[in-house]
Formats: structure tokens, sequence, C-alpha cells
């Protein structure tokens, strides 16, 4: 698994809502799929209405999202 931070934006009504998100993914193919489902079940956007504007691999160490520091906690 590894760390992937994206950046881009989705449109919200009239305007475009801005992210930054930090996921865990097997590959770019699964980290583009977490993002639609994301936007796509907690702003009702649609598909073709998100725009990733990069998505770049990152160390975990990097990110403070909960869900990286999660998977990548030593026990």
């Amino acid at each position: 698994m590894k760390v992937y931070r994206a950046a881009g934006f989705f449109r919200q009504g009239k305007t475009n809502q801005d992210f930054t998100m930090d996921l865990v993914a097997p590959d770019e193919d699964g980290a583009r799929e977490k993002i639609m489902s994301n936007f796509g079940s907690r702003h009702g956007a649609k598909r073709r209405e998100i725009t990733i504007q990069s998505l770049d691999t990152i160390e975990p160490s990097e990110s403070s999202a909960p869900a990286v520091v999660s998977h990548f906690r030593n026990n």
C-alpha cells in the first residue's frame, strides 16, 4: 500500500471547491476510485464534476491524515 496526496477541485453548486486529500491505496487507479467515491457520497458530486489535477506518491511520515496515520501505525 502506498500513500497518495491528491489535489484538484469539484463542482459545488455554481462554484468550484478546491480539495487536497491524503489517502492510502494500492495503486493510482485505486486512489482515483477512492477520491471519486468519497466526493460522490459526501457531496453528491458526479464523477464528471471531479477534476484531479495532481496525484503524487508521498512518504507516510509527511501526512497527518488519520487514515494514513492509523494504517502505518507500529503496534
